[in-house]
């Protein structure tokens, strides 16, 4: 068990609640035995019917669900549309991190996790091998310079004889820049950019209930592959369970 954001702000708990012979009954008994007054969450990774069904007997309500969703980039990408009064560039490190943390903050700010951002974790992520600032691409207004959005993509090495895979690792949109074509310009941006590096199979994770961005993945040629949930036994609420 560990806290929701990795101990730094929430009282919440989480676990891993699996197959038979991961987090089953004996140990989801004794969890929300000792939750105490705090919430406990749980993740369903995979949403298997077994722990789901798990989940229902305990009494545990569904409240998250992380889409993962798929592309094949081998086929031809749409051209970069024109949004008007944006220009595109890429990150700058030392120059570029305020403002990213700032419109990041604001586009996730009802995120449980990516919306709490510091600077400490984006720098974390430079210092990371896979870290390319070519590959975090700028939305910025041409008249001012402010940032509107962005899109963070990340590519995992080739496997042996296998092609590189990237991912759509964040995409964000200033909340006043919504609705001007910004998002599908950024995330089209950062796909052209992962196969340009070579990538034919890029993979992304999203919110269930995030419509806005699911209409710009899906318009892109994305698909579910697969989702992970996060279930819930509020504090101090009582929990069924099995005879």
């Amino acid at each position: 068990m560990s806290p929701e954001d990795g101990g730094r702000r929430r009282p919440r708990r989480y676990g891993y609640l699996g197959p038979e012979g991961t987090f089953t009954d004996a140990a989801l008994a004794a969890a929300l035995a000792a939750r105490g007054e705090r919430a406990l969450r749980l993740w369903m990774h995979g949403d298997l019917p077994a722990a789901a069904a798990l989940a229902r007997e305990a009494g545990l309500a569904r409240v998250r669900e992380l889409l993962t969703m798929e592309a094949d980039l081998s086929a031809p990408l749409p051209p970069l549309p024109q949004v008007d009064g944006v220009r595109l560039r890429s990150f700058e490190p030392g120059r570029d991190e305020e403002a990213w943390l700032a419109v990041n903050a604001r586009a996730f700010a009802d995120h449980p996790e990516q919306g709490a951002w510091t600077l400490d974790d984006v720098r974390a992520r430079e210092a990371e091998p896979w870290f390319d600032a070519a590959g975090l691409l700028l939305a910025e207004d041409e008249r001012t310079g402010a940032l509107l959005g962005s899109h963070w993509t990340k590519t995992t090495p080739a496997e042996e004889g296998g092609a590189p895979v990237g991912e759509v690792y964040v995409v964000g949109v200033a909340p006043s820049a919504q609705g001007r074509g910004v998002g599908r310009l950024v995330t089209l941006a950062g796909l052209h950019h992962l196969r340009d590096r070579g990538v034919r199979r890029v993979e992304l994770y999203v919110e269930a209930d995030n419509a806005a961005a699911l209409a710009v993945y899906r318009r892109l040629g994305f698909e579910r592959s697969g989702a992970d949930v996060v279930v819930e036994a509020p504090a101090g609420a009582a929990t069924g369970g099995r005879p």
